[in-house]
């Protein structure tokens, strides 16, 4: 079982960052449940009734950060997963599908996507990524147990994330996961 304390694990990121990688990891251990984006679908108190003990990635949660407070606040612990920045704001540009990009633009911003001229895309997602940057680390600023893991060098680190959450389990075939690209950008 996970140490006392570490009720859940959330991992806030701003997406593009290698959270599906992470999660996936996770999935081999058997200490903790894990997951990429399993409530994304739910409302009200449910879309933060996490099993526990369980590790969550799931960039959306930048934007329930007030109700993770109020619902898990210092109880659990927190990731923050991030990857160069200018590698993200060029990953969700480089997307088929922009997805939660698109949200910010249309919906976030106003209609940033109807009114002439319509922003350069780039700038888009860089305004995205520092958006959701300032929202963690904003979060994270009274939180006690917080670690801090990037993408580049996410395989020396995660056997330091795992001894930090007391994580039993396949650990070698968490690690070899971290070595497969997943839901990698096509290359153009």
């Amino acid at each position: 079982m996970s140490r006392p304390g570490f009720e859940n694990v959330f991992v806030l990121n701003t997406g593009r960052c290698g959270s599906t990688t992470l999660a996936r990891a996770c999935a081999h251990l058997t200490s903790h449940g894990a997951g990429h984006e399993t409530r994304t679908h739910l409302t009200g108190p449910d879309r933060l009734a996490y099993p526990s003990p369980h590790i969550e990635a799931d960039n959306r949660l930048s934007w329930f950060l007030g109700r993770l407070d109020e619902t898990w606040g210092d109880r659990a612990a927190y990731v923050h997963l991030t990857r160069d920045p200018e590698a993200v704001a060029r990953s969700f540009v480089a997307r088929p599908n922009p997805g939660i990009l698109r949200a910010y633009r249309t919906g976030i911003l106003l209609g940033a996507g109807w009114k002439a001229p319509a922003p350069d895309p780039l700038v888009l997602a860089r305004d995205y990524v520092d958006t959701v940057t300032a929202n963690i680390r904003h979060f994270l600023r009274d939180k006690s147990r917080v670690m801090e893991l990037r993408l580049e060098t996410l395989e020396d680190d995660l056997p330091r994330f795992l001894d930090w959450i007391g994580a039993t389990g396949d650990l070698a075939a968490a690690r070899a996961e971290i070595a497969h690209r997943h839901n990698a950008t096509p290359e153009a």
